[in-house]
């Protein structure tokens, strides 16, 4: 206020300030724009050349220890990948041949490809799908394989495969039958007396999916081995490690024999990643002696140098360092499917490199390039899972996040020269990923502050903002038993699109200096119980078990009259437990199979303690392992329905419950989603009945609605937190560790939201559910952000992995210099209160409405879902329709 009484005195006023531009963005460079001309083209592409290689040498190592035989195995798809290379490209290397591409993993789950094939092979009907895969929908654009085509034959809605590669699916898919992940922990699993419990959740759709879909990642990588070593290094390291531990158990009479065999293993998976980059120099060297453009030849050159040098030795140049995390990231996403592998700290990581290259002439554009390019081949990232979870979850994306920002060893600003360049870079090349995430905190410096304010109001959405110090809290709070301190606090980050992972600084040596950078300790921070919808569980309270749209008892009747809310309550929480307790029991078993048959190699390379211990990351080779979560989706939906119970049932005694259910059971007298194929709560139409239940719907609607900054409807949520905070550690985890909240909807909130019935908010049957965990229902928060801040905040974030708050802008509220200074000042709010996370959609409902009627037109438009940012396009409508219903803040 006292600024803008300066500047009124002087004859400026608000609207000559949002006229003030920051500078252009300059365009990116022009390697980086052919690539992605290219990019646009592409349609996401199956092969079998790495699986193929997989699946021979792991049987032609029938009977080597499991863990060498592993590594094996993941070492030849690497060094038998073919290497291709783009004339204009300055790093290589991609997940398969084709620059956007994926392969299948049948030794994880056979029978959808083993079914599938099969069909295909006997040109019959493809088999039914499971009721997850059913219910998600795959966005129809941009590289999306929606539907076969030619001699293109369409997998899991999104993966294009072709033909002549079908007899080679159905022989590599056949040698895991009866054998895979899937098959051998489903085996035991139904040894549990409450399998068929299980069997109906998962038809239901109250759980999303299993475990083993994708058993890694939700972590933060750690690339600290091979920048202080490089690859010959480790080699010799391993080698001493086995002098060291063969034949030696340490003390440790039930794994200690077993360090031995984790360095063997690891000597094949540094091999494996070696040749991988030396065919990449040799085809470098091949495609420069036939190139006759001398532009050309000499970048070619310049790769195979590159990649020689590491393919053996440590980077010498920020350009090497580089290449080397893309080789390592792009080895830990092939050795399983998995998403959410994220990158880490990066510009914290690669921060000496840069510096040094800097002193020595190269110049800031080059390096800007680079992490330009850097952008493409992370986008580039596939995940070949079936629709229920490329579509349901991930909206095809793979939240390979890079963190920015927070404290440093010594608990100072983090922030990095470098830092400011991958903003830079994510302004000019606008691609889904990596997504940026800021490490909001006190000590950061404001121009960085500002320029990263000024990248989240282009529209993009990124970077998204979380709060430093509440996931430092939460670090010690959850880790704490473990052994975490202060120093290791500071290195957290984001795992995943939103899970907080632990981490540590290790001490890198370059350049005549050492410098404590981060990385990742832990293995995934996400596999335990896959996205629970709460509003359904609440829905089979009120139908006694019973699940409408499937005609399934999935719960026991609890044949009780819940004559008050309390009663009412109870039951859903007894409903929870009965859900949690047996798919708990079944995960564990999946992943227990998992970490048995198909031990992580290349990220159990990567992980130092890991190395130090000689153990893998099945057998908590990592330093932390209390890192598996309960994950939620629809709270709002679920807190608000409660609200409106509460209300309409039990204070005033307006309506019966039995009234309620009915109202709700017939949709309000409204057409459903299913009927009408539009997903976003404000659209309804009529039935006959509308009429008979009018006053109950008004009513439904007119509840009290968290957002508000009313006590009635917050106080639900802190008491939903309380109770879940002592309850999920009640839960053990395949670690045997205690288990804890994980609130992110990604894009669950679509297809869970498709298969519950109407909710007692008043939304209606198909529509999806509330996004996030504490973003408010859409059109249901009247009193403005800062009421939603207030209502957030009723619980102590840190309690939980994760809280996560959307929020859409119109562009003219952060419009100019002004409009960035309002809205870091908008966060800057938001993290004081003790919100964790906020993320922001600066993009206005008309031109998400003109996009969806006209997608070709609009091809590269990128939204924030939840979590994640993706191309408008290859967004399922479910989704579309939820976004473009959001609350439109005009003024923040």
């Amino acid at each position: 206020m006292k600024l803008q009484e300066i500047l009124k005195a002087r004859g400026i006023t608000d609207e000559q300030l949002k006229e003030v531009q920051e500078q252009d963005i300059p365009a990116a460079a022009e390697s980086f724009q052919r690539i992605m001309d290219i990019y646009y083209l592409l349609k996401v592409t199956a092969d079998m050349e790495s699986a193929y290689w997989y699946n021979r040498v792991w049987w032609e190592n029938d009977g080597d220890l499991l863990e060498v035989r592993r590594a094996k195995a993941v070492a030849a798809s690497l060094a038998h990948s073919t290497p291709t290379i783009l004339p204009y490209e300055k790093l290589v290397m991609n997940k398969t041949k084709h620059l956007r591409g994926a392969f299948p993993f049948p030794w994880v789950c056979a029978s959808f490809f083993n079914s599938l094939a099969e069909s295909l092979m006997e040109e019959a009907e493809a088999p039914a799908e499971n009721e997850a895969d059913s219910v998600s929908v795959v966005g129809a654009g941009g590289g999306n394989v929606t539907e076969s085509y030619g001699e293109v034959i369409s997998i899991a809605k999104k993966f294009g495969m072709r033909k002549e590669d079908i007899p080679v699916l159905v022989k590599v898919s056949k040698y895991w039958d009866g054998i895979s992940v899937e098959d051998i922990s489903t085996k035991y699993a139904k040894t549990l007396p409450g399998f068929e419990q299980f069997q109906n959740i998962m038809d239901s759709v109250l759980v999303m999916f299993d475990s083993f879909a994708i058993p890694q990642g939700r972590e933060v990588m750690n690339y600290y081995m091979p920048l202080q070593y490089g690859f010959d290094g480790i080699l010799e390291l391993c080698d001493e490690k086995i002098a060291k531990t063969m034949g030696e158990a340490g003390g440790d009479g039930v794994l200690g024999m077993s360090r031995g065999y984790y360095y063997a293993a690891m000597k094949e998976i540094v091999k494996g990643l070696s040749q991988w980059c030396e065919n990449y120099a040799r085809k470098a060297e091949d495609l420069a002696s036939r190139e006759p453009d001398e532009a050309y030849k000499k970048n070619y050159l310049e790769i195979a140098q590159v990649m020689h040098n590491i393919a053996h030795k440590r980077p010498s140049t920020f350009r090497e360092a580089l290449q080397m995390t893309l080789c390592l990231h792009l080895g830990v996403v092939n050795e399983d499917p998995q998403s959410g592998q994220s990158i880490g700290r990066l510009g914290q990581v690669l921060q000496p490199f840069y510096e040094k290259d800097i002193a020595d002439g190269t110049t800031t554009e080059e390096v800007v390039e680079l992490l330009e390019l850097y952008r493409i081949k992370i986008t580039c990232i596939e995940c070949f899972a079936s629709a229920g979870v490329s579509g349901g979850v991930l909206s095809s994306n793979t939240f390979n996040n890079l963190s920015l920002g927070g404290q440093n060893y010594d608990g100072l600003s983090a922030v990095t020269p470098l830092e400011y360049l991958i903003i830079e870079a994510g302004m000019r090349a606008q691609t889904p990923q990596p997504t940026l995430s800021i490490l909001y905190d006190e000590k950061l410096p404001e121009d960085f502050l500002m320029k990263a304010a000024a990248c989240t109001k282009l529209g993009i959405g990124y970077p998204a903002w979380m709060n430093n110090q509440v996931g430092m809290n939460f670090m010690l709070r959850q880790y704490g038993p473990e052994g975490m301190d202060l120093y290791d606090a500071r290195a957290w980050c984001l795992g995943g699109c939103l899970e907080s992972a632990p981490g540590c600084f290790l001490p890198l040596e370059y350049n005549g200096k050492v410098t404590m950078i981060p990385g990742g300790v832990s293995p995934t921070c996400g596999t335990g119980i896959h996205f629970t919808g709460l509003p359904k569980v609440l829905e089979l309270v009120l139908t006694n078990g019973v699940d409408k749209r499937t005609g399934k008892q999935v719960f026991p009747p609890h044949n009780k009259k819940l004559e008050t809310f309390d009663e009412l309550l109870d039951q859903w929480k007894e409903y929870l437990d009965i859900s949690n307790r047996i798919v708990n029991k079944v995960n564990n078993i999946q992943m227990d199979v998992w970490r048995k048959y198909n031990m992580p190699a290349v990220n159990s390379l990567l992980k130092p303690d890991c190395f130090k211990k000689g153990q893998h990351i099945g057998n908590c080779g990592a330093r932390y392992n209390a890192c598996i979560n309960f994950e939620s989706c629809g709270t709002i939906t679920f807190i608000n329905s409660l609200a409106s119970l509460k209300k309409n049932v039990y204070d005033t005694k307006k309506y019966t419950l039995e009234e309620m259910t009915d109202a709700m059971l017939h949709n309000f007298g409204f057409r459903t989603a299913y009927d009408t194929g539009v997903f976003s709560p404000d659209y309804r139409e009529s039935t006959d009945d509308a009429q008979k239940y009018a006053e109950i719907f008004a009513d439904c609607i007119n509840a009290p609605k968290y957002g508000n900054a009313d006590p009635y409807a917050d106080q639900l949520l802190r008491d939903y937190h309380m109770y879940l905070l002592h309850y999920l550690p009640t839960l053990e985890s395949f670690f045997g560790k205690p288990e804890y909240l994980c609130q992110i909807s990604v894009s669950t909130h679509g297809p869970q939201g498709f298969i519950t019935l109407a909710t007692a908010d008043g939304r209606l049957a198909g529509t999806t559910y509330s996004d996030g965990s504490v973003s408010a229902a859409p059109g249901t928060d009247k009193n403005g952000v800062y009421a939603l801040f207030e209502s957030a905040t009723v619980y102590d974030h840190s309690q939980n992995q994760n809280a996560q708050m959307n929020l859409k802008l119109y562009p003219s509220s952060v419009q100019g210099v002004q409009g960035t200074r309002k809205l870091l000042e908008l966060v800057r709010t938001y993290m004081r209160k003790g919100g964790f996370h906020v993320q922001f959609n600066v993009v206005s409902s008309d031109t998400l409405k003109e996009a969806q009627k006209t997608p070709d037109q609009y091809r590269d438009l990128m939204v924030r879902v939840a979590g994640f940012t993706q191309y408008w396009c290859e967004i399922g409508k479910p989704i579309q329709d939820e976004v473009i219903y959001r609350t439109e803040y005009e003024e923040v």
